[in-house]
């Protein structure tokens, strides 16, 4: 049996200024706390964003998004959002990312990000340091 990749958790709260006027979490705002999630998630495996465009000249940005919303987060909502690697590439890595109140799920996404030379703004290979850092996917995971 396969053993799954550990899934980052990280909570979060509804503020005032994630909500519309009915006090409930505006659509664009979950891709908010989920980009918070994956920043923190890289930081507990060793990536730091700052270091790796001062360093390496490398910057991330989102390619792919695909959503589901199934319940809607209100003001004052304590929420979980996690982050489960699903699939790597040369230049990408694509992320699950769903946000739960208590065992309720909010959303249900997939993220793909892609690796960029920050003076080129091109898609550059990740390298070496940094993919031996990311988690290792179960054998069946498939995107």
């Amino acid at each position: 049996m396969t053993q799954a990749p550990s899934i980052y958790t990280f909570p979060t709260r509804v503020y005032y200024e994630d909500t519309d006027a009915a006090g409930v979490v505006y659509y664009a705002n979950y891709f908010r706390f989920m980009e918070r999630a994956r920043t923190e998630w890289l930081t507990s495996i060793g990536i730091e964003l700052v270091d790796l465009e001062k360093t390496d000249h490398i910057v991330f940005v989102v390619t792919r998004v695909e959503a589901d919303y199934k319940n809607a987060a209100r003001l004052g909502d304590r929420l979980t959002v996690t982050v489960e690697p699903v699939k790597y590439g040369s230049v990408y890595f694509t992320v699950r990312q769903r946000i739960w109140r208590d065992e309720a799920l909010m959303i249900d996404g997939k993220i793909t990000v892609a690796t960029l030379d920050a003076k080129r703004w091109r898609p550059i290979r990740i390298p070496d340091t940094l993919s031996k850092r990311l988690p290792p996917l179960p054998e069946e995971a498939s995107e």
